[in-house]
């Protein structure tokens, strides 16, 4: 009898001992795929982020591309209204976001993610009646609504933002058999917003101080580029007033920046100020409080942000080894940085010239034309004999040809000869006369009421005792 006892709990032991082993084996199991789950979390993107493209993030196509988001289950709740999620019947839906790479098609894309290519091509040509997918950018997200039963995939539809203000679902219709594409528009407010700031260090961290988006700061610094040297005219102490134009969504999120109402630029005793101005006519344009149109024949900066490397004049060339003339000036920036055409012209040359490497010389007139060297490409479509007009990009800043380093080589060239840049005599535009003068008048009163507006409710929000 107590050999039994001792069998019966013998037993008993090695049951909850099997017992106890299979839940610590399936609470592993659990804890693997919550630790899998919450890899996955932290590894992909918000979902708002999946709607926000970012063209030109490398950084950021590699990190979805690594991490290759699929959250199964998601729900479908941003279908729009009057498409259906038609075909989701016998497997869960998948949300997954994709990025574009260099290289990439949608097509390319669409079978990457395992669509058949009939479905892709369906959605492909639906897309096209809104949208061209050969405008996607590197670095755009896309999201893919999928189901995937017995082994196949099928497309319920696909999102994407080409900007912040704009959003494109295609889906499949009510019967699911062909695909439909929405374009959605944000609503936006536009609004004027006022800024000024004492520069302490360079002008683009005193807008940083005083909230100003980078945008606004770029437009103001052209503004001014007709004859502000920024290297050389900016000093402590100097002061830049602004008004602009926000556009923002319903829920005060800036979408974009609108257009520059007034802009001023104090350096030392002397103040420059410049009012935006539409005409009967249509045209639009700067203008000093004066009526005189800031436009002038030629840009002194045709690069923004950079610094002068090398002045014109004799030098020691630095690959040379010897001194020469250098007959023009030498702007240096980052590889890709944006080069503007100094005035309306013409194409004149363009392609690969010796030493110069990459190189543009645009007519301005009959007597003056400009040149640009060292450039790593030349912009999209431009060819000899294109119009060009002032601050078009032409090119982008490298280091090719007889080069030590990125910059830009600048020559402003009067009669096939090269001439000092920063000498010649730029002519200013044209003067508004007459009923034109008042209007104009009148405008700068209402701008400047404005500003008045905008620049009191930042002083006290600035100098509110705490």
């Amino acid at each position: 009898m107590q050999s039994k006892g001792l069998i019966l709990f013998a037993i008993l032991v090695v049951n909850a001992l099997a017992t106890g082993l299979a839940v610590v084996h399936m609470w592993q199991i659990k804890v693997t795929g919550l630790d899998r789950l919450g890899a996955m979390i932290a590894e992909a993107p918000g979902v708002s982020d999946w709607f926000t493209p970012r063209p030109g993030d490398p950084a950021a196509a590699d990190a979805v591309a690594a991490a290759d988001p699929v959250v199964p289950g998601a729900a479908d709740s941003d279908t729009p209204d009057g498409l259906a999620d038609a075909g989701n019947a016998g497997g869960a839906p998948i949300d997954r976001a994709v990025v574009v790479r260099r290289g990439d098609t949608l097509m390319g894309l669409l079978l990457r993610a395992e669509v058949p290519r009939h479905q892709a091509h369906g959605a492909i040509t639906a897309l096209a009646e809104v949208f061209d997918p050969r405008q996607l950018q590197i670095g755009q997200r896309l999201r893919l609504k999928l189901v995937r039963s017995g082994g196949e995939t099928r497309l319920i539809g696909l999102e994407l933002a080409p900007n912040s203000l704009r959003r494109i679902a295609v889906a499949r219709d009510l019967a699911g058999e062909r695909f439909v594409a929405r374009d959605q528009e944000r609503a936006v407010t536009t609004r004027l917003a006022a800024a000024r700031a004492e520069i302490t260090s360079s002008l683009f961290e005193a807008g940083a101080g005083a909230e100003v988006p980078q945008a606004a700061m770029v437009g103001l610094l052209r503004l001014f580029a007709y004859e502000v040297d920024f290297q050389r005219d900016l000093h402590e102490g100097d002061r830049f007033e602004l008004l602009y134009e926000r556009l923002e969504t319903d829920d005060g999120t800036l979408a974009r920046i609108g257009d520059i109402q007034f802009a001023a630029l104090t350096l030392g005793d002397v103040r420059r100020a410049v009012y935006r101005f539409e005409r009967s006519d249509g045209r639009t344009d700067f203008y000093t409080p004066e009526g005189e149109s800031i436009r002038k024949s030629l840009l002194r900066t045709p690069v923004d942000g950079a610094r002068i490397s090398s002045g014109y004049g004799m030098r020691r060339h630095p690959i040379l080894g010897y001194s020469r003339m250098h007959k023009g000036i030498d702007f240096a920036a980052p590889t890709g940085t944006p080069i503007f055409a100094a005035g309306d012209g013409v194409v004149e040359l363009i392609g690969r010239r010796g030493s110069y490497g990459h190189y543009i010389r645009l007519r301005h007139n009959a007597e003056v034309s400009t040149a640009y060297a060292h450039m790593s490409r030349y912009a999209k479509g431009l060819r000899r004999g294109n119009r060009v007009s002032q601050g078009q990009v032409i090119g982008y800043v490298g280091s090719t040809g007889r080069s030590t380093g990125p910059h830009l080589h600048y020559e402003v060239l009067r009669n096939g000869r090269q001439i000092n840049p920063l000498s010649i005599d730029l002519p200013t535009g044209d003067k508004l006369t007459g009923r034109t003068l008042q209007a104009f008048r009148t405008r700068v009163e209402e701008i400047d009421r404005a500003f008045a507006t905008s620049a009191a409710s930042i002083q006290l929000a600035q100098f509110t005792p705490e």
